[in-house]
């Protein structure tokens, strides 16, 4: 077997494996999006909230690796300069919003926490306490991570859940979850915001997060190469 014939095969394989991950994260994605309640039913409601607020994610994440694997699979199998060429700018145009995307991340830290502030805060202040599925994940996220609010304990000032409950605070914002959680004892407690907590697990994370990506792009410029080298040889055979 040529040079190229393996090439092909593993284009074809590879992007085949791509295909049916992304059939089935858009599968997963669509079934929470119409119908949540028999998935909750069969995960349980705790782990299964995280992918109902995440299926339109899953749903646009499944459709990108569909389209991906297709273009990807098709061009090497039918050996079509177009779908390769295709390929490879879809895979370029991803690889560019990546590195981007970690720019934007690395040096504009701050304005990433603005933008939550002004999205996610007035969210956290209304529906806190107020819809099930809010209040769970927002439960479910300060219960692992060890945190209150997106920023600090501010987040649940004059908010629908202090309000409601003659100014306490969420018990997640006190270390002494027995006692009631007033403004005292959050300001003693002074536990962190889940966006710095996050941050740091990242920052402690570091090496496994940075060798994730290094792993993902690695990936995509082996693909974008052995796309652009069966583009380049299909004249020659």
């Amino acid at each position: 077997m040529g040079c190229f014939s393996f090439l092909k095969v593993m284009m074809i394989l590879f992007n085949l494996a791509i295909f049916l991950g992304g059939g089935t994260l858009l599968g997963v994605g669509i079934w929470v999006a119409v119908d949540g309640k028999s998935f909750l039913n069969i995960f349980g409601s705790a782990s299964a909230l995280q992918f109902v607020n995440v299926s339109y994610f899953l749903i646009v994440i499944g459709a990108i690796l569909v389209l991906l694997g297709f273009l990807g699979c098709c061009g090497a199998q039918k050996e079509s300069k177009c779908l390769l060429i295709m390929f490879f700018s879809l895979v370029l145009i991803i690889f560019i919003a990546e590195i981007a995307a970690a720019v934007v991340a690395l040096v504009y830290t701050s304005l990433a926490e603005n933008i939550l502030q002004a999205t996610v805060t007035p969210n956290l202040r209304n529906d806190y306490g107020k819809k099930p599925e809010v209040t769970q994940i927002w439960n479910l996220t300060m219960s692992q991570f060890k945190c209150c609010g997106l920023m600090n304990y501010t987040d649940f000032t004059d908010s629908y859940y202090t309000k409601q409950h003659n100014n306490l605070y969420p018990p997640f914002c006190c270390h002494n979850t027995t006692s009631q959680c007033t403004l005292a004892a959050v300001e003693t407690s002074n536990i962190q915001g889940c966006f710095q907590q996050l941050l740091y697990d990242i920052r402690k994370n570091a090496g496994v997060v940075g060798g994730v990506a290094a792993g993902i792009c690695a990936l995509e410029i082996a693909a974008m190469v052995v796309s652009m080298y069966l583009y380049c040889h299909l004249d020659e055979k």
